[in-house]
């Protein structure tokens, strides 16, 4: 695939002459990195900072003694080294996430929590002297890039576009959102990293294929396939690892040397977190020198006047390192699967992030995706701490509004991670917008009460690929009341599901006879890890069989109250003396037999006890028809008529699924949806051609 060559922006460049209102730049905000660019003439462009470099460490420091009381990037890297209590980094890692999230690697970490943190709270960092959540010290870098960029024009920078990882949830998601906004940055767009790639290579548009978008960066995985067809970039699967990333790489190897020194020299270092900061930084750059070196040195003074000295050969660096490299498979094989793909089917692979480097992990990746055996190769031409940057300049092209010759064609479709419903009777999940669905996406689904006379409904939103709710995960909850009271089944209640251009996910329902109508935009909660993530989609396919075979058992009793209560009913009016004696014992027998299938937990002879009380209720149903129709139509127009047979019926008409009450002020718990089906024995419905 033909590709841009990477460019810098210089203060000799061209400019383009564009206003405040109308310049959108492109923002990659990584773990390790942060880089800002701009779409120069057809080209994008990375920004410099002032020491003349385009990248700007992820790394904030807090001096009270400065002019400005903080710096960030590298002269925040040096404070990071001398006085680390003052410094963060890798802070991206804890986006959107709770205590639980991250305890695990506390320890590596210079910089303290605050105290009392409830689980399930947004953290907040004591650094510094000051308090911060994460979106807070994510601002400063956003900050400093936007400082960059406004020296760079010669103007104020308002809006942006800022990538993200593919896997980042809906909290992770906001968080980098609400960072934007403390920066003073209107952030127009969110866009996936590997998708941002994409766009920096396929500008040209010379050919069709699919494409394998491999981002191993500071913090985060993301396989992305994607299918390229006359500048539309269609995701088609997405997968990864938002705690997988080159710092576990740095920290596997620096908790190596903590042992070494204390076995070798009888050194504790491991509450020093200088000595700490100043061994990271070792590492750091021994793993540098091992991407393209076949051995290094190790070197690190130590209190005391002790030395550590360790020879490190690639061998035993790729040794080392293995496990955590290894974790990146899982995710592209799963991606592969979803998109139903094979690997000799993906055209080409691109690497992305600073750890692509490193050779083990081209050579896992050529191994994945078969390239040699077809003679095809990685694409490691852009600067891949770069590229991400370069894509999302693209992107803030295309939302600026500005004719521009190389976007103008350009299309971006990307896809939702998990699939989004909403609980049903029984604790089952009605599934309105699927996993892989392109956004923004919307969907529609009609549903109606389960109680006569029933004016709120609950609706929980849900997210994950199991079939039972208690496995997925809480989105959030609304009630739609004041719906007017009606029999079961009668009103139409419209449930819609939008997923916006960011990944954020509105929900509105609407009673549609009466126009009572109630929306939620979900608002996160900052407690959702990446394991969770993936373990939805894999606890999916685990439990696949058990979830199928207790929904089944669910939807059959849903079904058999339905018509149970419905006999209850239909036993008072007057049809049923209509009947015969005989007919009266065999629905009676039927029901006993259907309220016995219910003790057990056999959804075939339930449905099979079903059957039976639908055949025996046959002509008891014909009766109820022919007396609904007859009282109807006495001096009645036809849409009367048509209002009175639906009341007298009470059967649920053209909507599939029944809500029971909401929760009210009176402290009523709710209940759920009921979820109905269609069942082809109904009389007055033909299954015959």
């Amino acid at each position: 695939m033909a590709h841009l060559s990477s460019a810098r922006a210089t203060k000799e460049a061209a400019v383009p002459e564009q206003t405040a209102q109308q310049r959108v730049v492109g923002i990659d905000l990584g773990t390790t990195n942060s880089l800002i660019a701009f779409m120069d003439g057809s080209t994008p462009a990375v920004i410099p900072g002032e020491d003349g470099s385009p990248i700007v460490p992820s790394v904030v420091a807090f001096d009270q003694d400065t002019t400005q009381g903080f710096s960030v990037g590298n002269a925040a890297r040096s404070v990071l080294l001398t006085h680390s209590a003052n410094a963060v980094y890798s802070v991206k890692r804890l986006m959107g996430r709770d205590l639980a999230d991250v305890e695990p690697e506390l320890k590596l970490f210079p910089f303290h929590l605050a105290e009392g943190l409830q689980p399930g709270e947004v953290l907040k960092l004591n650094v510094g002297g000051l308090t911060l959540t994460p979106p807070e010290v994510s601002a400063y870098i956003l900050l400093q890039l936007k400082r960059n960029a406004e020296r760079f024009f010669g103007a104020e920078v308002t809006r942006a576009v800022i990538t993200v990882p593919a896997y980042f949830n809906d909290a992770q998601r906001q968080a980098t959102k609400d960072a934007g906004r403390i920066a003073g940055l209107d952030v127009l767009r969110l866009v996936n990293e590997p998708t941002a790639a994409a766009l920096a290579y396929g500008l040209d548009k010379q050919r069709d294929g699919i494409i394998a978008v491999y981002d191993f960066g500071g913090g985060t995985f993301d396989i992305s396939i994607l299918k390229l067809h006359e500048g539309i970039f269609e995701v088609i699967a997405t997968g990864g690892d938002t705690h997988l990333g080159g710092d576990d790489i740095d920290n596997l190897l620096t908790a190596v040397a903590i042992d070494d020194i204390k076995g070798d020299l009888n050194l504790d270092i491991a509450q020093n977190p200088e000595v700490i900061q100043q061994l990271r930084k070792a590492v750091i750059d021994a793993k540098i020198v091992l991407s393209s070196a076949d051995s290094t040195r190790l070197i690190l003074d130590l209190p005391g006047g002790k030395q550590y000295l360790r020879e490190i050969t690639r061998a035993q660096y790729e040794q080392l390192i293995a496990p955590v490299i290894e974790r990146t498979a899982g995710p592209c094989k799963q991606a592969l699967k979803d998109a139903g793909l094979d690997p000799s089917q993906i055209d080409e692979v691109v690497m992305v992030g600073g750890s692509t480097r490193i050779p083990a992990v081209r050579a896992l990746v050529t191994q994945l995706f078969s390239l040699d055996s077809r003679g095809k190769k990685l694409h490691t031409e852009l600067n891949p701490d770069e590229v991400v940057a370069l894509g999302a300049a693209v992107q803030a092209q295309i939302l600026s509004g500005e004719a521009n010759d190389a976007t103008n064609d350009l299309l971006l479709l990307d896809v939702t991670p998990l699939s989004l419903g909403i609980e049903a009777l029984g604790g089952v999940v009605a599934k309105i917008i699927q996993r892989n669905s392109t956004i923004p996406a919307s969907a529609t689904e009609h549903f109606t009460t389960g109680v006569d006379g029933q004016t709120n409904v609950a609706i929980h939103v849900l997210q994950g690929e199991r079939e039972l709710a208690k496995d997925c995960r809480s989105l959030a909850r609304f009630d739609l009341k004041n719906i007017p009271p009606m029999v079961a089944g009668l009103p139409r209640i419209e449930v819609k599901f939008l997923i916006d251009a960011n990944g954020i996910l509105h929900v509105s329902a609407r009673e549609q006879r009466s126009g009572q109508a109630a929306e939620v935009e979900v608002k996160p909660t900052y407690g959702l890890t990446d394991e969770q993530v993936e373990n939805m989609i894999l606890a999916s396919f685990d439990y696949a069989e058990e979830d199928i075979t207790a929904r089944q058992v669910i939807e059959a009793r849903n079904e058999a109250d339905t018509i149970l209560t419905a006999v209850e009913k239909g036993e008072k009016s007057p049809a049923w003396q209509q009947l015969t004696s005989l007919e009266h014992e065999d629905i009676k027998a039927a029901v006993v037999e259907l309220k016995a299938s219910l003790l057990g937990n056999d959804h075939k002879i339930i449905r099979n006890a079903i059957e039976r009380l639908n055949k025996v209720t046959t002509r008891f149903a014909e009766i109820m028809m022919d007396n609904a129709v007859s009282g109807a139509l006495g001096g009645k127009s036809m849409q009367a008529a048509s209002d009175t047979i639906d009341a007298g019926l009470a059967a649920p008409t053209s909507a599939p699924h029944a809500f029971a009450k909401a929760e009210v002020d009176d402290g009523t718990p709710p209940n759920l949806i009921q979820i109905e089906e269609a069942n082809p024995s109904t009389p007055g419905e033909s299954t015959e051609d």
